[in-house]
């Protein structure tokens, strides 16, 4: 079976190290990652597999079910040995795809406390805000994160879909310790974001990673690459990723244990540069065609 220990090592914060190939625990739960998953026993499966593939470190959210993906954690890997859990708060939702941001300093304070109890923490290794909230300036937003942190609730703090600007702007309240914005193949919004990472040894965290839109299609140079390597195309876009910089923690997710093996395969492939160099310009374009 893969593992991910090809992956090589990141150390986030500069003194928590994982596996650069973690796992997104957003679809351990129902359609538009609401309610329970369709079959909770294949769920906890797959998060059971997590280990044995060398991950260690598992990227979900309160918002996720909402609740949903805390608690099976919870219940399946607790007491987390050898596992970092990362969570984010500051979304709320009323339902299937609904994601309202708020930044109220009391119910980010509340995202964290919650997220300890549901998973049985006394703090929490990294802890990122999922969005700077619309409804108070952001830096009432980070002087309340930076005091959780202060009382040890938070040991690291990551942000999400963020600019160079927010980043800097929050590092004078804590150190930023990742980054979460979307990233991909075909999804290139997000590059100055990713060389200020590299400069300043932040994390960055690509959602979405598995996105490969055009990509996708028999023909492509994706599928082109993946069939010479006798890979599936997920696992050619990971070591693309992975490849691309040494601070790239991409978290693939899914609730499938079979899917899961085939992504961590992501970490054992070794592009050429040529094939990183082919991948690079045709995501590059399809980013371009789909009005980047």
């Amino acid at each position: 079976m893969a593992s991910v220990e090809a992956s090589g090592t990141f150390a986030i914060g500069g003194d928590l190290t994982v596996h650069r190939l973690g796992f997104g625990a957003m679809r351990i739960t129902g359609p538009g990652i609401w309610g329970d998953p369709p079959d909770r026993e294949k769920a906890k499966a797959t998060l059971r597999a997590v280990p044995g593939l060398g991950i260690d470190l598992i990227d979900t959210a309160d918002s996720y079910g909402p609740f949903v993906s805390e608690d099976l954690i919870r219940e399946t890997l607790y007491p987390y040995e050898g596992l970092v859990i990362a969570t984010k708060g500051g979304l709320t939702r009323h339902g299937p795809d609904i994601w309202q941001p708020v930044g109220n300093p009391d119910y980010l304070r509340q995202c964290v406390l919650m997220s300890l109890r549901r998973l049985g923490l006394e703090r929490i290794d990294l802890w990122q805000l999922h969005r700077i909230g619309p409804d108070c300036p952001r830096e009432v937003q980070f002087e309340a994160i930076a005091r959780m942190r202060e009382e040890g609730l938070i040991r690291h703090v990551g942000l999400s879909e963020v600019s160079v600007e927010d980043i800097e702007a929050a590092q004078k309240f804590f150190p930023v310790a990742s980054v979460q914005n979307r990233y991909n193949l075909v999804d290139r919004t997000s590059e100055a974001v990713l060389t200020h990472c590299e400069r300043h040894g932040i994390g960055f965290i690509p959602w979405a990673p598995l996105d490969k839109g055009s990509l996708a299609g028999p023909g492509s140079a994706l599928e082109s690459i993946a069939g010479r390597l006798g890979a599936s195309g997920s696992a050619v876009a990971l070591a693309w990723l992975l490849k691309r910089s040494p601070v790239m923690l991409p978290i693939p997710g899914t609730g499938d244990p079979r899917h899961l093996a085939e992504n961590a395969a992501g970490a054992t492939l070794t592009l050429s540069e040529e094939d990183f160099a082919v991948l690079d310009r045709a995501g590059h374009e399809a980013w371009q065609g789909a009005g980047a």
